[in-house]
């Protein structure tokens, strides 16, 4: 897709559709009186019979009359007092979304409404609209139904040209933001793709090669390591979870810089995601309703491998790792069952009471070997409990973190980003629930305070500032919205990607 920036008036741009957000009610004055004017009052029709509300996400479609586009696509914005970052994102991937099943390649958008009204934008709003605007038409052009299927005839339309339209910008400065959010939304399309592709599609040797290739594509250093070499590294939790399966475990490690290497804000950061590939439970094994979800058991690891994969897009040689701990939880002569005790990586014994409280056992060792190999900061990805989606829906990702300065950094990059979090406390009163009487901890207990105490397990497996994020709820949509698919949202790339970049040289 070519990404141009025009500084004509929304009227003088010829496209298949010109896209025309509305923020608040619509008020017909200025330059959306204009449009609607030279569209002989095709928007005040539509706004008269209903069509046409200043509603969030809220798409109309109309006759273009004297204007050089072919149609113009009215968008709902919300608010003026609530538009956000977010918000502008979804607003255009709502609007790419409108369009599906058309056939339109020339799409112009009409940046100023979204520009006058972004108020924490300051100097920067015309640049930073820019670079949502392109992420949303990007991220909003995906669709699940094309990864095994050829022609899906209400899929979004495959753009030509992208063609932003801010009167009286700096056409260079806007077009260099607009790249970004192209990068950075084609690496959630990316996530998406990796998440959503079946379990009998994706294994984990599979997501390896997929991390592998990648790799040699934008010149990072890859390790991925096998069964046989986990377990003579003491990776005893990884395996355990691993070794139930036909479809052998891979502890998948991604470097970009040197090793050690540390970027300009003194960090050498992990991502580290859960990567499981199909999760059964294992011996105890889920209710068969809705277990076919679960092949999205791996967003995690598909997310941190996206990520590092945008970064070295945007900002090469950027100090970064990626680890990423893929397996298969299924029962089998093999499976770990419950009760047994295990030893991890860090030396502590592990009573498995659970099997299904798999994706602590795997991240547990992968943020050990994290630090083995030079991490000074944590973050880890993980589609880790259903007590987080009963708290706080599809909407909102629960996190953790300590120390508490570094948990605001990564939240200030989800801010950026446009993405939403919501701290859970870690309360060490409930620490005595998680004793063992034969090993240091267990991996499970009691269901009341259960989200609280996957963050307390993780922790034992941390000596540097780490934070979780528990993307259960958030990482893929069970319906379609305005402004995505069912499936797989690539939530959380783009906070790791804009906590990367925080430390990149000459950022």
């Amino acid at each position: 897709m070519q990404l141009r920036v025009v500084t004509d008036e929304p009227w003088d741009v010829q496209a298949d559709v010109l896209v025309v957000p509305v923020v608040g009610d619509p008020a017909f004055e200025g330059a959306l009186g204009e449009i609607d004017k030279r569209s002989g009052g095709e928007l005040k029709s539509l706004a008269d019979f209903g069509e046409l509300t200043g509603k969030q996400y809220a798409a109309a479609l109309g006759a273009s009359g004297e204007l050089r586009a072919g149609r113009i696509l009215v968008v709902g914005a919300g608010e003026a007092a609530k538009l956000d970052r977010e918000t502008v994102v979804r607003v255009a991937a709502a609007a790419e979304r409108r369009l599906g099943g058309r056939t339109v390649t020339k799409l112009a958008f009409w940046i100023t409404p979204l520009v006058d009204n972004l108020a924490e934008g300051g100097e920067r709003a015309a640049a930073l609209v820019a670079e949502l605007v392109a992420r949303g038409v990007v991220e909003g052009s995906y669709d699940p139904a094309t990864i095994y299927r050829e022609n899906v005839e209400t899929a979004p339309p495959t753009l030509d040209e992208l063609i932003l339209v801010a009167p009286g910008g700096d056409a260079g400065a806007l077009k260099k933001a607009a790249e970004r959010g192209v990068i950075i939304g084609e690496g959630a399309n990316l996530a998406r793709t990796l998440s959503n592709r079946a379990s009998n599609d994706v294994s984990p040797e599979v997501l390896a090669d997929e991390a592998y290739a990648l790799a040699r594509k934008h010149h990072l250093w890859i390790d991925v390591i096998g069964p046989e070499r986990a377990t003579e590294l003491g990776m005893g939790m990884f395996m355990a979870v691993g070794r139930g399966s036909d479809n052998p475990p891979r502890m998948i490690v991604i470097r970009s810089g040197k090793e050690g290497e540390r970027d300009a804000l003194d960090r050498h950061v992990a991502l580290v995601g859960k990567g499981v590939c199909f999760d059964s439970g294992g011996i105890s094994i889920k209710p068969a309703e809705r277990m076919e979800e679960m092949k999205m058991d791996k967003t995690g690891a598909c997310t941190v491998i996206a990520a590092i994969a945008t970064v070295a897009r945007l900002a090469p040689g950027t100090p970064l790792l990626a680890v990423a701990p893929a397996v298969e939880n299924m029962p089998g002569g093999h499976a770990t069952r419950p009760g047994d005790v295990v030893k991890a990586l860090n030396g502590k014994w592990v009573d498995i009471t659970n099997t299904d409280a798999e994706g602590r056992l795997i991240l547990g060792d992968a943020m050990t070997y994290a630090e083995r190999l030079g991490a000074t900061h944590l973050v880890d990805v993980a589609t880790l409990t259903g007590a987080v989606a009963r708290a706080f829906g599809h909407l909102v990702t629960g996190a953790f973190g300590q120390p508490q300065g570094w948990y605001d950094d990564v939240v200030a990059a989800g801010t950026r980003a446009g993405e939403r979090y919501w701290q859970i406390p870690l309360i060490d009163d409930y620490v005595p629930d998680m004793e063992s009487w034969y090993g240091d901890l267990q991996n499970s207990g009691s269901a009341d305070g259960s989200l609280v105490k996957s963050g307390l397990f993780l922790r034992e497996f941390v000596t540097v500032p780490w934070a979780h994020l528990d993307i259960a709820g958030t990482a893929y949509y069970r319906k379609e919205t305005p402004y995505a698919p069912r499936g797989a949202t690539g939530v959380a790339h783009a906070t790791l990607v804009e906590l990367a970049l925080a430390g990149a040289r000459g950022a």
